[in-house]
Formats: C-alpha cells, sequence, structure tokens
C-alpha cells in the first residue's frame, strides 16, 4: 500500500520550513500547545480539502493568504510529499506551489516526479504552471516517452485531481485516489449524539455524526469485525456491553448502548463522552477497508489516561493496513510509542516551529534501552526540546 516517507512545508502559518524525513508507518506529533501540531496536522488536511472540495474553498475557509501564509513571506506556499505506491515501484515526489494573486488562489506550480531505476536524474511527468503545463502518459513513465501539452479551464485547479480521471495517466490517477482517500478527523463527541436517517454507511465521516450508520452497515455486512470492537470496548470499559443501531419509524437511526447490569439500554445521546469517543476510535482503526492515511488529533481528550496506551498499541496495528499520523500531549500515549515514530515540535525565538526526531535527541534511545518509557523522558525534561515550561520552548539538547 501507499506511505508518505518524506513531508517538507514552507511558508504555511507557523511552519515557515519544516521537514519530516523517515516518516514511519505510525507517526505521533508530540509537543505543547502552539508548537506547531495541529499547523502540520492541517497541512495533511489541507491538501485532502484541495482534491476533495477544490483549492479555493480550501484556501477561503482558512482565512486566504492573510491568514494561512507565513507572517512576512513574500514567497508561495509549497507542500511536498514524497511517497511509495507500493513495493517496488520508485519514489513518487509531488509538489504543490500556490499563492494569492489578486485575491484569489493560483496555483504557481505543480508537479509530480520520479527517477526510474537507480540510476539518472530525476524527471517530471507532470509540469503545471498556472494552469498549463503537460503530462506523460503511460503505466511507467520515462523520460523519453511523449508529453502532451494541456490547458486547464482555471489557474487554481489542481492538476493531478484533474488528469488523474484520465486511465492514460495511471501514475497521477494512483496519487488522486491515494490523496482523496485519506481521513483527516475532526472528530466531535457532540456530532455523534444526533439521530441520522437510517441507512448503512462503510465509513466514519470526518466529524463522527454517522457513527450509528457505521454500526448499523458493520452488524449487516462484517458482523464478526463488529463483535472484535465490543470485546475490545469492554476491556476498555467493563460495564458497556454493546452498541445497537435501530431504524425508527421516521426513518430515523437511534444509537442505544447497553450497559451490561442494566436491561434496558440507554441513549447514545446520554452515554459518556469517553464512551462514544473510543467507540468511535474502535470504528475507525478496526475499519475492514481503511482508508490509506488517517490523521487523529488528540486522542487523549475525553478518554481516561490509562486507555492511552492500549489505544496507541491499536494504532501501530492499524497501521499495517494505513499510515496514521497523531498529534498528542500526552506522556501516557507516548509511553506505548517507539523514539523514531515521535516527531517532537518546538517553536525557535523567531516563532516559527522546528520538528526534531525523538530518535536524534542525545541520550533517549540509551535511556529507552534502560528500561525507560519515552513519555516519562519528554515529561521530566529529558527532550531538551519542546518543554512547555521553557518560555521559548526551545533549549540546547
Amino acid at each position: 500500500m501507499a506511505r508518505i516517507e518524506y513531508l517538507r512545508v514552507k511558508n504555511f502559518r507557523a511552519l515557515k520550513d519544516v521537514e519530516l524525513r523517515n516518516i514511519t508507518p505510525l507517526t505521533a506529533l508530540l509537543g505543547p500547545n502552539g508548537s506547531g501540531k495541529s499547523t502540520v496536522f492541517d497541512v495533511f488536511a489541507f491538501l485532502s480539502e484541495c482534491f476533495e472540495n477544490g483549492l479555493r474553498r480550501a484556501w477561503d475557509r482558512r482565512g486566504r493568504g492573510r491568514e494561512l501564509k507565513t507572517r512576512g513571506s513574500t514567497e508561495p506556499l509549497s507542500i511536498e510529499i514524497k511517497y511509495r505506491e507500493s513495493i517496488g515501484l520508485p519514489l513518487v515526489t509531488y509538489h504543490l506551489s500556490v499563492d494569492e494573486i489578486k485575491g484569489a488562489p493560483v496555483i504557481i506550480e505543480e508537479w509530480l516526479s520520479w527517477r526510474r531505476g537507480s540510476h539518472g536524474k530525476p524527471f517530471r511527468f507532470l509540469d503545471f504552471k498556472e494552469g498549463s503545463g503537460r503530462a506523460v502518459s503511460g503505466e511507467l513513465p520515462d523520460i523519453d516517452d511523449e508529453r502532451a501539452e494541456r490547458q486547464l479551464s482555471a489557474p487554481d485547479l489542481i492538476a493531478v485531481n484533474a488528469l488523474g480521471q484520465f486511465a492514460d495517466h495511471p501514475r497521477v490517477t494512483a496519487l488522486r485516489n491515494f490523496i482523496t482517500g485519506w481521513y483527516v478527523s475532526y472528530f466531535s463527541v457532540d456530532m455523534t449524539r444526533g439521530q441520522p436517517e437510517a441507512g448503512p454507511q462503510e465509513r466514519l465521516s470526518r466529524t463522527g455524526d454517522n457513527l450509528a450508520n457505521v454500526v448499523q452497515y458493520l452488524a449487516e455486512q462484517h458482523p464478526d469485525r463488529l463483535e472484535e470492537i465490543f470485546k475490545t470496548l469492554r476491556r476498555r470499559i467493563p460495564q458497556i456491553d454493546r452498541v445497537l443501531a435501530e431504524a425508527m419509524p421516521d426513518g430515523r437511526l437511534l444509537l442505544t448502548i447497553k450497559d451490561g447490569p442494566f436491561d434496558n439500554p440507554i441513549l447514545a445521546k446520554f452515554a459518556s463522552d469517553g464512551t462514544l469517543k473510543m467507540l468511535a476510535y474502535l470504528v475507525l482503526l478496526y475499519d475492514p477497508d481503511p482508508a490509506p492515511f488517517i490523521g487523529v488529533e488528540e486522542p487523549e481528550n475525553f478518554l481516561h489516561p490509562r486507555l492511552l496506551y492500549e489505544l496507541a498499541e491499536e494504532c501501530r496495528v492499524a497501521a499495517q493496513g494505513s499510515q496514521v499520523l497523531v498529534t498528542t500531549h500526552s506522556p501516557f500515549f507516548i509511553n506505548a510509542l517507539k523514539s523514531e515514530e515521535v516527531r517532537v515540535l518546538y517553536r525557535t525565538e523567531d516563532g516559527y516551529t522546528k520538528v526534531k526526531s525523538a530518535s536524534e535527541i542525545r541520550g533517549i534511545n540509551e535511556f529507552l534501552s534502560a528500561g525507560a518509557l519515552l513519555g516519562d523522558l519528554w515529561v521530566e525534561g529529558h527532550f531538551g526540546v519542546g518543554d512547555p515550561l521553557s518560555p521559548s520552548m526551545v533549549r540546547p539538547a
């Protein structure tokens, strides 16, 4: 399956120039409030929304260039990812550069490149600027193949999104399908308490408002997987017996939770925040057909700290079929992770975000070899960066 191995972001709010190298299948962004975790998370959400709803909408809802671009920057905002479709295929680089011209977002530059074989210079098999460019067709585009000139109808259209709908650009299609399949969560417990229209739905929405529909789908199509979710839920919250999604006469779907000691289930609207959030996470992580990329912000909210270690382990299991990105400031979650899975974010004195892998911090791996836990080391101040009690949030490592 496709994996992102590298990310570089320039001029995206506090991310003046940030790189994440050697990204692992499970990656946690750790840091105090204001360190830039949510901003890195929003990079993935922004890119996903550009493909799903168009650049203009994703740009406008973030306050346009005035709020989205790094303060004082005159350069375009740019995002560059390197990903591999599967083992054996070359590493593909996707670059998107956006700026604002006369109040409207314009794609300054967009290209895809790879290098066939172990030698030679990478070449761009898709290369567009402000709505016009060229692309190489074929299953394995090569430097000697013919490039066809293309003209998009507007300079804010994503070329990969447009050309990826045609069968003669399979590599472009693969990237389009990869990004449009991302699940970047903006989960809200309150949204799960509603009563949606009845009808099974395969995947949890970004807000979680269709939780009842997904439970209905699992009950009908994957009852074994739903029972596995219930077993895990009972282990986390022993009083819970099962969750039911029942269609009402008026066409609404009612989500109820059966509490073990009592005969009558309670409505989801009266269940605890932690119960609903844990159920939603399990539905997401145990998805029979998971999204290729899953982003979750601060899973520790509403959950007991002792539940977070096992939740992190389940994220690692889910990362065998998806790439999982988590933002957190919980040492309990981080205690379950390896040093190479954790990126520490901090702000320097100039106000910009920097990122450092926990595995690169002097002494951390030695502490872990001696039996220490990663989250405890962070709280105790051994990281040297990302200390919430330090005014500048950065100290020499």
